[in-house]
């Protein structure tokens, strides 16, 4: 991410402001002028742009000092740990049949098992960092809107983006919440700092209201690709709509494929293009692609946290695997072979080679015949499972990462890219959605087979284009991206028993699970705290 686009190292301090807020009835102003306060954090324009920077960062870092510890965001679980997209890929990927993992921290291996409870501490980070981001982001807009009479002209125009991004961001971590936990505590910027009990806001309600923020932030948000990098745009808001809309079955009982499809050719329409290298876009210098609408940010030297990228890329790595711009391996998460099977890979196509490339070459695997195990009989031995090179801290032409460090690393996590629309846009119209058509889904669908082949001998026929291809694709193309867990639920498979996977249910051969494991619990100690909550079913 190279960060001449927003500034984090100046704004993380600026938390300092958002949890002293809390008390300022005492109307006290520090001696010491380097601390912040309102008087001086929002004080220029300047300042609300690094205040706005630091909500971005509470994805990438989870406290003031970075180097993996010191003034966490977050109390109760170490700080690397209590990252936001280390534990957002932890939820959405390790409890899939995309990745497996060996330690035995806390209750770790439960998620690929679907045996969480609702005092897991992992959860309860998860939950935590959401609310956290909803929290500043609240403050933010508070703060914006009492500025904006005082103001004019440039600084003016500035601030209401401001204020839209920060909407935006208030709205991606709700979308997360509808998600993974349904109906879930409620504040806004309406809600000031002090003592009260969140109220309780149901599923459909937050659907509701995600849904009308980022319509109503739509016309403050920069146009689609004019923001600076990792900056929230219009294309930003506009997928995230798609998301929301794609998924609304799951989440009120109604589908809005049409409103998905509707959102998706704006995307699509933008201008944003397909990478010519699907190894580029999950590689150091990926800030560069024209594929990715919206990432999460890393940095070498500006980002430095045991969380983020750092953990994807240093947890996959071990057993002899190539390092990749990283200084070691943790020997952590690797995938199964039932989902390398849907490549067609095997095992026999390692008899000669550590790193096969079948003709998709999306297919990123590690696995070495002569000391790792095709088959999981150990949970707790990385080296049985297969290893999972995609993501790089090189650049794509195998060079130094920008602003490189031993350790951290400066590859962007690619939450929203071109590549998922297509495969949304395909979703849509075979689930009934107007606004689109067939021959234009097959169109996108091939398109990505194109560059994933390198030619057209992946292309499928239109009679190919089905719902069970969709998911299996979607696996192919978006794999540890953070999408497996919200897609298989989409898709009644996260659970059920039609699609078993190695150690799902703690079962080697994998096993069925209720129903109610479709969501995670609200957190017991939330619970407990606030009346207002009640448990998801099942729990």
């Amino acid at each position: 991410m190279k960060m001449k686009k927003i500034t984090f190292l100046t704004a993380i301090i600026i938390t300092a402001f958002f949890f002293s807020s809390c008390t300022k009835d005492l109307n006290v102003e520090p001696i010491d002028p380097n601390v912040n306060t309102l008087n001086n954090v929002f004080k220029d324009q300047a300042a609300y742009k690094k205040a706005l920077a630091k909500l971005y960062a509470s994805y990438a870092i989870s406290g003031q000092t970075g180097g993996g510890g010191g003034s966490a965001d977050i109390q109760g679980i170490d700080e690397n740990f209590g990252n936001y997209v280390r534990q957002y890929w932890g939820l959405q990927e390790l409890s899939t049949d995309e990745a497996i993992i060996a330690w035995d921290d806390a209750t770790i291996k439960n998620f690929h098992w679907q045996t969480w409870a609702p005092n897991d501490v992992f959860i309860t980070a998860l939950y935590s960092r959401i609310f956290y981001t909803i929290s500043i982001s609240n403050e933010f807009i508070r703060n914006a809107d009492a500025k904006m009479g005082s103001v004019s002209g440039t600084f003016l125009s500035d601030l209401k983006a401001f204020k839209a991004e920060a909407r935006f961001i208030r709205a991606l971590s709700y979308w997360h919440a509808i998600d993974m936990f349904g109906n879930v505590p409620f504040i806004t910027e309406a809600d000031l700092p002090g003592a009260f009990f969140p109220k309780r806001i149901t599923r459909t309600e937050l659907f509701t209201y995600i849904e009308s923020e980022l319509k109503a932030m739509e016309a403050d948000l920069v146009p689609a690709k004019q923001n600076e990098y990792a900056r929230a745009d219009r294309g930003a808001a506009w997928f995230l709509l798609a998301k929301l809309y794609l998924n609304a079955k799951v989440y009120i009982g109604t589908d809005k494929y049409t409103e998905a499809l509707t959102y998706l050719n704006q995307v699509i329409g933008a201008g944003y293009a397909l990478d010519s290298s699907y190894e580029k876009v999950f590689s150091a210098d990926n800030h560069t692609s024209p594929e990715i609408i919206f990432p999460i940010a890393f940095d070498g030297q500006n980002t430095q946290q045991y969380g983020g990228m750092t953990f994807i890329l240093h947890a996959s790595n071990g057993g002899g695997m190539p390092l990749n711009g990283i200084d070691g391996g943790w020997g952590g998460i690797r995938t199964i072979k039932d989902f390398v099977s849907k490549f067609n890979i095997t095992e026999s196509n390692f008899a000669s080679t550590t790193q096969y490339k079948g003709a998709d070459k999306r297919g990123l695997f590690f696995f070495d015949k002569s000391s790792w195990k095709w088959d999981i009989d150990n949970v707790g031995t990385f080296t049985e499972g297969i290893g999972v090179t995609k993501f790089k801290n090189v650049t794509g032409a195998g060079g130094t990462a920008p602003n490189a460090h031993a350790t951290f690393v400066s590859t962007d996590f690619p939450m929203f890219r071109l590549a998922d629309a297509y495969l949304m846009y395909a979703e849509a119209v075979l689930r009934g959605g107007s606004g689109g058509n067939i021959t234009t889904a097959l169109g996108y669908v091939n398109a990505l087979r194109q560059r994933a082949y390198g030619n057209t001998t992946g292309n499928i026929a239109q009679a190919a284009l089905t719902l069970d291809f969709i998911l299996d694709e979607r696996g192919r193309e978006l794999y540890w991206e953070g999408h497996r867990r919200t897609d298989l639920v989409r898709f009644g498979q996260f659970t059920n028993g039609t699609y078993l996977w190695q150690w799902k249910g703690n079962v080697k051969n994998g096993a069925q699970t209720a129903s109610y494991r479709n969501l995670y619990p609200i957190p017991v100690n939330d619970l407990n705290a606030n009346p207002n909550l009640q448990q998801n079913i099942g729990y």
